[in-house]
């Protein structure tokens, strides 16, 4: 153990030589029995895995079944002061915040319309760091470092670069959106102001099909990664982790949601550069990382059969599928990471010439268009920004997005097949590669730091979830159908209920989902063959003049059938079964997605184009749109400049296509000529992604509030004013919201008339 450490010190010898590594883990320096290791060494195995010479728990590892074992890192009640006591903290904390923010810098009273917009006026660096806090769900967090695990480095970089385009192209939408619809509350308010009825109650059940996926993933990842830490009961955790979202949500609206999450993205990106700094600069670097995962693959399928074993011998082992207790059996897929990567080159973790990892590249892509396009969340945050920040936050969102799954993964994901820590394809699978790998690293303090990293990721995009939800059903299902005469009011007291009901039925839910058998990355892959359908269409309503109603019920509908019927074939042609394992696999899920999308696609196309095509006009678009109450907060001429809107769209449609081609095309080109990288390649590879971490880290933190050091000082000196006696009414008089009949119902059949 002596000599490991020495041989770890750069002081003291060349210790990033491959040679020199690989004695510092021979096993004659294991702390695993020396039976066992006999046996490994007649199994002709030299180099035991990193894990068994380093690490708080090396001395147990050998013989290991799975890295959690049943057992958990944790206390319990560490798991209830989370759940329950963190919840209940930032919901003091918003709430207060709102309430200073209201008395002490003048913004208005709480009506509906602030409540569902957030005033409208949304600068761009709390916009930024908003897309962050909703796009960084559990599966960000969890699942970016399980396909690390599978796949290698293409793992990571697929799972960011996968999913950073759509909120790039989104902004697209998000000033299309200020320039034709800036009175829209909803994603769906749009699709009935242009296509009518039918139209919009289709693109109602793709939207809450993509919340409830989405908060669907959140619990299930959320829920089992609480209950492998701390030993709470799963179906606890799922019940009660929507109630630190049902508080504060409900208190303060969609204000309330982007003010936690810009907190929750602050400590998430602080124990993202912990885990980078732990990882590449602290304990290891990243030439020791490329040493072992060149070990790790050096295995063969005996060697790895003999170390993943009960007695160091191929004979017990339980490397492959199956009953462990059947000795020799080689049936299967591999549980753990050894050996060569199938479908990689070379065999090799450090290499993007992955076929596995490109398939997934390509699922991520399409899946994570519709949990985007057509989620409501997504375009609630366009509608609650300024116009000019409404792209630029969205751009500025996406790019420092993209270091949490790739800096995180890259950082954690790899380090659980380089130190070839006992994790099997299941625990992966539930998402445990992060906590398994911060708990070797640091015990207890890694564990708990994992817990509230992946707690912040719940509750701010659960929060984000919970008003889109309660927005479409105030408005788009109360106001619409029920009650279209509803006051501000009765609006605002519908949409606090449905928070508070959403919240409870999805921890209902996330648990029946578990029952079922469904872990997280298979309802991540599944997500694209539900919601795909309606993306095509929902961007050609707000850019193509002669998108069709019709075509796009059609196409929507169609899509979505023909994608399940794809699946469930595809399923039953590659494995001859159909079941929730069969339709897991990477090939059945790709053909999913893809026919969802490009078959919706297509038909939209062809039926406007040649059958029903139209001649809209978007200017009267947002006519067809009404406000509940007067509050024209973020409406007026000065704020809705045309000639800002245009610029800004120009800007936007550069730059967001220009990084799109260069995310999914340009850098993995560049990579190919690298085929397995070098030691020199792949440490500018950390090192990029050791830079990106930090400084979207600094730009999330500071520019949200350097923007708002105005607000900041206005409520600092309210404060000091109250508490030394200071204080005037007409300093922090409020503005009261001016409530306005609802326009004539003959205005409204006419202007219907007329779309």
């Amino acid at each position: 153990r002596t000599l490991f450490i020495q041989l770890l010190d750069p002081n003291r010898s060349p210790h990033n030589k491959p040679s020199i590594m690989a004695s510092a883990y021979s096993c004659a320096l294991s702390l695993a029995p020396a039976s066992f290791i006999t046996n490994l060494g007649l199994a002709g195995v030299e180099n035991c895995p990193v894990s068994w010479t380093i690490g708080a728990d090396a001395a147990n590892m050998a013989g290991r079944d799975s890295y959690f074992q049943g057992e958990v890192p944790l206390p319990q009640w560490v798991g209830w002061v989370v759940v329950i006591g963190f919840g209940a903290l930032f919901s003091i904390f918003t709430t207060i915040v709102v309430y200073l923010d209201k008395t002490f810098a003048g913004n208005a009273s709480m009506t509906s319309e602030h409540f569902n917009t957030a005033g409208r006026m949304v600068k761009t660096g709390l916009t930024a760091s908003v897309i962050v806090s909703q796009w960084t769900w559990a599966a960000t967090l969890l699942q970016s470092s399980n396909v690390a695990w599978q796949y290698g480095v293409s793992g990571p970089f697929w799972y960011a670069s996968g999913a950073t385009i759509q909120v790039l192209l989104f902004g697209v939408l998000a000033i299309s959106l200020k320039d034709i619809a800036p009175s829209a509350h909803t994603m769906c308010e749009i699709v009935r102001a242009r296509w009518g009825k039918s139209a919009h109650l289709t693109f109602l059940f793709f939207a809450f099909c993509a919340n409830i996926i989405v908060t669907s993933m959140l619990l299930l990842g959320g829920a089992a990664t609480v209950a492998a830490l701390t030993g709470m009961r799963y179906e606890l955790a799922s019940f009660f982790i929507p109630w630190g979202v049902i508080l504060y949500t409900s208190t303060g609206g969609l204000k309330a949601t982007f003010m936690a999450s810009y907190l929750h993205t602050m400590i998430i990106f602080a124990v993202l550069i912990t885990m980078i700094t732990l990882v590449y600069i602290k304990v290891y670097s990243s030439d020791q990382i490329y040493s072992f995962l060149d070990n790790t693959v050096s295995y063969s399928p005996e060697q790895c059969m003999a170390i993943y074993s009960t007695e160091g011998t191929p004979e017990t082992s339980f490397f492959y599928s199956g009953d462990k207790t059947v000795l020799g059996d080689t049936e299967g897929t591999p549980q753990y990471a050894c050996g060569a990567v199938p479908g990689n080159a070379q065999g090799s973790y450090l290499t993007m010439l992955s076929g596995d990892g490109l398939m997934f590249g390509i699922i991520n892509i399409v899946g994570n268009f519709g949990t985007v396009f057509v989620d409501q969340s997504y375009w609630q945050s366009a509608i609650a920004a300024r116009p000019a920040s409404a792209a630029r936050g969205y751009l500025l969102g996406g790019i420092c997005w993209f270091a949490i799954p790739f800096s995180l993964a890259t950082s954690l994901g790899l380090a659980s097949t380089a130190l070839m820590l006992p994790i099997t394809r299941g625990e992966a699978g539930s998402g445990l590669v992060p906590p398994a790998v911060a708990d070797n690293l640091l015990g207890q303090a890694g564990a708990v730091l994992i817990l509230i990293m992946l707690f912040m990721a719940i509750v701010s995009t659960g929060s984000a979830e919970s008003i889109a939800v309660s927005s479409l059903v105030a408005y788009d299902i109360y106001r619409e159908y029920i009650n279209p005469e509803a006051s501000g009011k009765q609006i605002l007291w519908v949409s606090r209920v449905v928070i508070v009901v959403f919240g409870l039925f999805m921890g209902l839910f996330s648990i029946a989902l578990n029952a079922m058998g469904l872990n997280l990355g298979w309802v991540y892959l599944f997500m694209g063959i539900v919601i795909g359908s309606a993306v095509i269409p929902l961007w050609n309503m707000m850019t193509w003049d002669k998108a069709s109603g019709k075509g796009a019920i059609i196409s929507a509908w169609s899509g979505f059938i023909l994608a399940l019927i794809a699946w469930f074939v595809g399923a039953s042609v590659e494995s001859g079964a159909v079941n929730v394992s069969t339709l897991g696999s990477n090939p059945v899920m790709l053909s999913g997605n893809l026919v969802a999308i490009l078959s919706s696609g297509f038909i939209h196309y062809v039926y406007s184009k040649f059958i029903d095509p139209q001649d809209f006009d978007f200017a009267t678009l947002d006519a067809n749109i009404h406000l509940v109450e007067q509050d024209n907060a973020g409406l007026t001429e000065d704020v809705m400049d045309k000639d800002v809107i245009r610029r800004s769209k120009r800007w936007i449609i550069r730059r967001g296509y220009l990084l799109t081609f260069v995310l999914i095309i340009v850098w993995p080109i560049l990579s190919i000529p690298a085929q397995v990288f070098s030691e020199s390649y792949f440490a500018f590879w950390v090192l990029v992604s050791i830079a990106w971490g930090f400084g979207a880290a600094i730009v999330i933190t500071f520019l949200p509030l350097f923007e708002s050091q105005d607000e900041i000082g206005k409520v600092c000196s309210g404060i000091g004013n109250f508490l030394m006696c200071k204080k005037t009414t007409e300093e922090y008089a409020e503005e009261p919201a001016k409530e306005v009949d609802e326009p004539a119902k003959e205005a409204d059949a006419a202007a219907e008339e007329e779309a």
